[in-house]
């Protein structure tokens, strides 16, 4: 096996295109991985904060996903066949029925796409349009939805926008829930826009948000706003869609970043943990009457990944048979929440951000929040930072973490911001 000298990073430098981006923040070469750590080739562990941007809620190399992949590989399981039946894709259709959809009475299909995120925003986008005859989405301020066009064009954030290099249309953008302070509830601004024949708002294809925002800065919306916002769309024949990419597979609370709010949404999208091991796999879960594509009208030469199939239906069967795991992470939410705000006591003007095991601290400024990030990789803990000027200093912990662990991490974080804001008083004095 070729090995790489951590000390001697000239190849990515040399041949990686300058669109890299978290190794920037995080300078060594990673070589293992197990449950919530990272080892480098430096010999030292991280604890990984990040968790693959909430690709590994489940922690890297989950033993029981891996050994069922193996065994697939070894007994020469299908690995790419387009979309055709497959074992695997009926041992986790049958897994995602019987676990996820019919215990909250969902009668979605399961719709699979190339295996990226914005593949499955882009497909649920065209849905909306083609069942509704209408080409305008209603999306959200501080939303982030990808970055190939369709979805770019919903996604809020102005550096990600401007790599376009073309015009983004067909979206209106609303304020998100509490964007605009306390006292305005955007869900009126929404309500008055769209039921004004003089707004100049062409009736909408679908209303898409994130329950909670990743990217744009851990904004939860709050549950009341997020009924409102689906009754609006009802009656304004709109559909919606629920972005799940990132909120969902148990980080903010249930598998379902709705569960328990009361609302069924039209469209869900649906990548990053969906395969349980890191695997790419994205999906639309769309209600029977929208499933309205035509075969191949959305397609793409990756649309269902077989191995993906093999872990995911794992993670089901291993995480979500009953309620052991939502309540193991709900005392882990707990804990986070007590220890973030054990954080941010040290930090004037911070403020707690998100919900559940997606939680973070705003800083108040994007130099502040790097500079935390900075010093926590010195001390052997991965995390980044979201917001509009990345001020969120996010934690996105495997959801399963062992507590030790998970408390000798948010021990570096405080450590990290007590020791940046003692410099801070130090130097003004």
């Amino acid at each position: 096996m070729t090995t790489v000298d951590n000390d001697d990073r000239a190849i990515f430098a040399r041949r990686e295109s300058e669109a890299r981006s978290y190794c920037r923040s995080f300078p060594t070469v990673f070589e293992s991985a197990q449950g919530a750590e990272l080892k480098g080739a430096d010999g030292r562990t991280y604890i990984d904060f990040l968790a693959g941007c909430s690709s590994l809620n489940y922690g890297h190399n989950d033993p029981v996903m891996k050994q069922a992949l193996i065994d697939y590989i070894t007994a020469d399981g299908v690995t790419h066949g387009l979309d055709m039946h497959t074992s695997a894709k009926a041992a986790f259709l049958t897994s995602f029925e019987d676990r996820i959809l019919k215990p909250r009475g969902m009668d979605h299909r399961v719709m699979f796409m190339g295996p990226t995120g914005t593949n499955a925003v882009e497909a649920a986008m065209k849905i909306a349009r083609k069942a509704t005859g209408r080409s305008n989405i209603i999306a959200f301020t501080s939303g982030f939805h990808g970055v190939t066009l369709g979805a770019l064009a919903a996604t809020g954030n102005g550096y990600h926008r401007g790599g376009a290099g073309t015009g983004l249309g067909q979206v209106t953008r609303m304020p998100y829930d509490a964007s605009l302070g306390d006292g305005v509830d955007t869900a009126d601004i929404l309500e008055k826009m769209l039921s004004n024949p003089s707004s100049g708002i062409d009736a909408p294809a679908a209303v898409l948000l994130e329950i909670v925002q990743g990217e744009g800065g851990l904004n939860a919306a709050r549950p009341e706003w997020v009924r409102r916002v689906a009754e609006i769309a009802r009656a304004n024949g709109a559909l919606l869609i629920i972005d799940d990419i990132q909120a969902g597979c148990g980080r903010t609370g249930g598998f379902f970043s709705f569960d328990r709010l009361g609302i069924v949404p039209d469209l869900v999208t649906m990548a990053k943990s969906l395969s349980g091991f890191g695997l790419p796999l994205a999906a639309v879960l769309v209600r029977p009457e929208h499933d309205i594509l035509g075969p191949a009208e959305h397609n793409g030469t990756f649309r269902g990944n077989n191995h993906a199939f093999v872990t995911a239906r794992v993670a089901l069967e291993t995480y979500w048979a009953d309620d052991t795991f939502r309540l193991g992470v709900e005392t882990r939410a707990e804990l986070l929440e007590k220890r973030l705000r054990k954080v941010s006591d040290h930090i004037p003007g911070s403020r707690l951000k998100g919900r559940g095991m997606m939680r973070g601290v705003d800083v108040g400024s994007g130099e502040l929040a790097s500079e935390i990030c900075k010093a926590c990789f010195a001390e052997g803990l991965i995390i980044e930072t979201s917001g509009a000027h990345d001020e969120v200093v996010k934690v996105l912990a495997p959801l399963n973490i062992d507590l030790d662990l998970f408390t000798r991490g948010l021990d570096i974080l405080e450590e990290a911001v007590g020791q940046r804001m003692e410099s801070t008083r130090i130097a003004a004095e």
